[in-house]
């Protein structure tokens, strides 16, 4: 889990440069077709699984929910807000994972993992905040924008929320492929509207290898690696993870696009940490 939401954060810097040159709608929709071809690839020879019409329900709506829905909800929630706001309701998907996975899959979360959680979202709020809200920063909300950057974080919650029983029975590598099918297929008509919009990418050099990378790094081999674990992990744990990607995301920044780290970028940083280490260092359960 530690090591996907590494790599997932990445994204994030990979992403804002490749938007400069490809739609948003065209460049999910190419990174979900990419990443179905690469991952067909290597399960052409793997012997199909037979599922149930109930696993074929969930796979279908992991992938038009927490692939399509979530690539354009988050892509036009960020149009229509601020980044500093879609930073933030980045913590709308662990918070949904961990508020709906009782309903939905009758996992718990102990009270230290509780606490965790909580150290993990303040800390991830300090951080993408730069400062304290309400302290020493104001947010002042962009309602459209941030109900659909919400509703973008819901929908990333239910890929796993929706494949955590899926991948206790069948091979990650098959449910993956699978679900990116459905998400490319669900797509498919949005990246063609957007296109007759005249709305079109610029293929340069840059664009391919950002396009490139988020295809086959983060959405093909990130989610096999991401539902190998998820299979293994209840969904409240998995949740604490998904924290650390902004830290991981800041960082690069600083480092790649030259944006400045504070003090609050460290406290953060400080908060998500001791977060993971109340909830799963020694003697956690």
């Amino acid at each position: 889990m530690l090591a996907a939401n590494v790599v997932y954060g990445t994204s994030y810097v990979v992403a804002r440069v490749t938007l400069q040159s490809v739609p948003p709608a065209t460049l999910a929709f190419s990174r979900l077709f990419i990443a179905w071809l690469v991952l067909l690839m290597l399960s052409r020879r793997q012997p199909a699984e037979p599922l149930s019409g109930a696993d074929h329900r969930a796979i279908m709506w992991m992938g038009i929910l927490g692939f399509a829905g979530a690539y354009v909800c988050s892509n036009w929630g960020i149009a229509h807000s601020t980044a500093t706001n879609a930073a933030l309701l980045i913590t709308v998907e662990p918070i949904a994972m961990i508020l709906l996975s009782p309903w939905y899959l009758g996992e718990r979360l102990s009270r230290r993992g509780a606490v965790g959680a909580a150290l993990t979202i303040a800390g991830t709020v300090v951080l993408v905040v730069n400062g304290i809200p309400g302290v020493t920063e104001k947010l002042v909300p962009h309602w459209a924008g941030d109900l659909v950057l919400v509703l973008a974080g819901v929908a990333y919650a239910s890929y796993s929320l929706l494949g955590r029983r899926v991948l206790e029975r069948h091979a990650p590598l098959a449910v993956t492929t699978r679900s990116l099918m459905w998400g490319a297929a669900a797509l498919l008509p949005i990246a063609g509207l957007e296109w007759a919009s005249g709305t079109r990418p610029v293929w340069g050099a840059g664009a391919v290898a950002g396009t490139l990378y988020l295809a086959v790094v983060i959405t093909a081999l990130g989610y096999v690696v991401w539902n190998w674990a998820l299979a293994r992990v209840p969904a409240p744990r998995a949740a604490i993870f998904l924290n650390v990607q902004p830290i991981v995301g800041a960082l690069l920044g600083a480092v790649l696009l030259g944006e400045p780290v504070t003090i609050f970028t460290i406290l953060g940083g400080i908060l998500v940490v001791t977060g993971l280490a109340v909830a799963f260092g020694p003697g956690a359960r």
